[in-house]
């Protein structure tokens, strides 16, 4: 038998040591880029006048004729280490090298208000009282956005009347052509863009997405503030006067981990206190995931890292960012929208939405209506009303609905207009359920739920021959306040169990995620505006961003983990008429899958009572007990750790989190320490509603404090008596626990999953 080849048993050592999930039959030697992961006690040597040439120095040795160029040097403030572009042989050789820690795969990213302070219980005047007077509107913090850029022009950026820059900040604003160094003002005090790609370098929002979030975290007060008329009030972002720096990570291809990481980690060099990023994408263990390792080494830092769950809901398992240390926030609605129904030729009326502002249908006039998914020709790309896709010959004159899907809802409309329609439908689709996302659409246009659709395709099926054709018109009615029920969670917002730690409950919350007023551009669209109405939980993130800054400000002592503590036990779980929130995806009952610990309230989060604080230490045994290795949870926190002993002695659902999972257990217990941030001597009673089926204790009943700061332990214990599943069945039952001193009230939902195996 032959021998091995050379080039084989390099395929075979790359599988082994690289941590990517790569098939040696698969492997060649095109390059791709590496995030490098150094060893946190390795010393660079004496020699090199600074670790960008320690690093080079070691791609030196790679073969090649030329040796491979660093891409980003970090400086350890969060992570340490550097970016590369490597062929898979150069990985392994680099691999090799003593200092080398771990290569990352470098992964792609995407991206995941005048109504919402007054629907979050934020006073907007100047002599309000409570959290924004008690925090000075977060003036001393710094929110770092990482995002697609800034648009420095924005009236929610002026900086009039506020205080000089904190001299804690250490960082600067880039100067190019487009973004000279003096758009930074005290308001926009930092500017940085992080990219590998061809695009201009420059940290200019050519998207908007990242002005809209920025604003939404701490943009200042606007007035008149609307987007095409509508949603006109007072705009003004959760922490009025926080400063804001932006690092752009996003660029048209999408966000790069390796420039994500590089933004975590001149952030946390910089000095911000609030970090937020609305981008995500696919659940890895967390040595694979740049953002939970640049999201731990900020939080080691005491800086707050809040996250978008992500825009795949209504399914399960949809929950992105997903590291206890990352406070994840999924999306509710306002009690504002934005009605444009649909009325037929038979009278019947549809309800809709939009924020249209246009020249508009004739008031009293029907117009023939078409579905383009009956288009002869390619039925699936015309029934998405895809580029090039309608017939003018179809279209031209008549009111057209499209399904949801692949391009933009907004893209769609340009499509029907370029094409010589004079109107769109824009139905959802089965899992789109009835979920409606207002858009600025460039011809007279409406969004439907998936049950009105399918009413809507009916209709137009059931013409006959020799009877009149099918027709409607649009009716917009504007701007609507004080809608029931609200809150309810968005139908796209990502929904747990947690894919990589299940007994960890994500999404952490939601906050206010769908039609929200912020500053923006409109692309590809002559009218202009300051705001724009965008949805998605990348507008939720940052309102929980924002309200941190505010707590921060308001209680400079507390941690990353007390703060996420404090916005999860005061969180609501009742809309406004008094009911559990709904899932606008079916119109039922929302559970803690989707919802988390409920609904943020900054006002009661502000006087939390108890939290439920975490050290680094504390997620080290956590990482221990879910089973990763020591060199894995190097990686990750840049500690050693010693697994052995007591360490292992617990289990990943023993963090001190402010949730309660089990999965696959018959009966389980849990320790947990709460910390008295509320009145100094104080009682607090202990009400358990277990899950249905199900027993549930605390050990002991009362908690009495005699000062603050004091931490005392309890212990909660469940027992599951849930009936045989069938194979392949699964249930999820929840209840929660509140502990209460007649003042505070501090609840955790207690989550049960049981699943029997096929």
């Amino acid at each position: 038998m032959a021998s091995p080849s050379p080039l084989f048993l390099l395929q075979i050592l790359l599988f082994a040591i690289l941590p990517s999930p790569i098939s040696p039959s698969s492997i060649n030697d095109t390059p791709s880029t590496y995030i490098v992961s150094v060893h946190p006690d390795a010393v660079k040597p004496s020699i090199f006048p600074t670790h960008s040439h320690w690093y080079q120095s070691s791609l030196s040795s790679l073969l090649s004729p030329s040796p491979p160029l660093l891409i980003h040097t970090y400086t350890g403030a969060a992570f340490h280490g550097f970016s590369v572009k490597l062929s898979p042989t150069q990985a392994l050789l680099l691999r090799a090298q003593p200092h080398v820690l771990s290569l990352l795969p470098d992964r792609l990213r995407r991206l995941h208000t005048t109504r919402s302070p007054h629907f979050l219980g934020l006073g907007t005047s100047t002599d309000s009282a409570g959290l924004l007077k008690d925090s000075d509107f977060g003036s001393d913090l710094v929110v770092a956005v990482l995002d697609t850029g800034i648009s420095p022009d924005r009236q929610s950026f002026h900086d009039r009347d506020l205080p000089p820059v904190p001299t804690k900040w250490k960082g600067s604003c880039v100067n190019t052509p487009d973004f000279p160094s003096s758009s930074c003002n005290r308001k926009l005090v930092g500017a940085k863009k992080m990219n590998q790609t061809s695009e201009f370098r420059s940290p200019r929002d050519s998207d908007g997405h990242g002005t809209h979030t920025a604003s939404i975290a701490a943009g200042r007060y606007v007035y008149p503030a609307s987007t095409l008329g509508y949603a006109r009030g007072l705009a003004a972002g959760m922490a009025p006067k926080a400063r804001l720096a932006v690092y752009k990570v996003c660029w048209t291809a999408g966000c790069y981990d390796s420039d994500i990481l590089a933004a975590f980690d001149a952030a946390v060099a910089d000095g911000v206190d609030v970090i937020s990023l609305s981008v995500g994408g696919v659940v890895v263990p967390y040595y694979l995931d740049a953002i939970a390792i640049g999201a731990f080494g900020a939080m080691d830092r005491g800086i707050f890292v809040s996250a978008s769950a992500g825009n795949g809901g209504p399914g399960a398992l949809t929950v992105t960012n997903v590291a206890p240390w990352v406070t994840t926030v999924g999306a509710g609605t306002l009690d504002r929208d934005f009605p444009a129904d649909v009325k037929l030729g038979n009278g019947k009326v549809i309800p809709g939405m939009s924020v249209y502002s246009g020249p508009g249908l004739a008031p009293g006039k029907t117009y023939p209506l078409v579905y383009a998914g009956t288009q002869a020709g390619d039925g699936y790309s015309s029934s998405l009303c895809l580029e090039g896709s309608l017939d003018p010959k179809f279209v031209a004159g008549k009111i057209v609905m499209c399904d949801r899907g692949i391009n933009s809802r907004a893209a769609k409309g340009e499509v029907v207009k370029k094409a010589g329609g004079i109107g769109m439908i824009l139905a959802n689709g089965v899992f789109d359920g009835e979920g409606l996302v207002a858009d600025c659409h460039v011809l007279p246009a409406t969004a439907v739920g998936a049950t009105s659709g399918e009413e809507i395709r009916r209709y137009i099926s059931s013409a006959k021959p020799n009877s009149p054709p099918p027709t409607a018109t649009i009716v917009f009615k504007g701007t609507r306040l004080g809608v029931k029920p609200a809150p309810v969670v968005a139908s796209f917002s990502a929904r747990g169990p947690n894919p990589e730690s299940p007994e960890i409950l994500k999404p952490d919350l939601v906050a206010p995620g769908l039609n929200i007023l912020a500053a923006w551009r409109i692309p590809s669209d002559h009218r202009t505006t300051e705001f724009n109405i965008l949805s998605g939980t990348s507008m939720a993130c940052p309102h929980v961003s924002g309200l941190a800054a505010l707590l921060k400000a308001a209680h400079p002592e507390w941690s990353p983990a007390a703060i996420k503590s404090a916005f999860m036990t005061t969180a609501y779980t009742v809309d406004n008429r008094g009911k559990t929130m709904l899932d606008e995806s079916t119109g039922n009952s929302s559970t803690v899958m989707d919802f988390g610990s409920g609904h943020v309230h900054p006002q009661k989060a502000m006087d939390p009572g108890l939290v439920y604080d975490l050290t680094t230490f504390d997620y080290v045994d956590f990482l221990c007990n879910s089973n990763y290795t020591e060199q894995n949870i190097k990686v990750v926190t840049r500690k050693n750790a010693d697994c052995s002993g007591a360490r292992r002695a617990g289990h990943s659902g023993n963090l001190n989190y402010p949730s309660y999972g089990i999965k696959q257990k018959m009966s389980t217990h849990f320790i947990r320490t709460v910390t008295n941030v509320g009145d100094g001597e104080s009682v607090y009673s202990a009400r358990v509603v277990a899950p249905a089926g199900m027993v549930a204790t605390v050990k002991p009943e009362k908690l009495v404090f005699r000062r603050a700061g004091q931490k005392l332990n309890f212990l909660v214990r469940v027992q599951t008596r849930v009936a045989k599943l069938a194979p392949g069945g699964s249930v999820m039952k929840s209840g929660f626990i509140v502990w209460s001193d007649g003042k505070h009230n501090v609840t955790s939902p207690i989550v049960v999953t049981l699943q029997q195996p096929l």
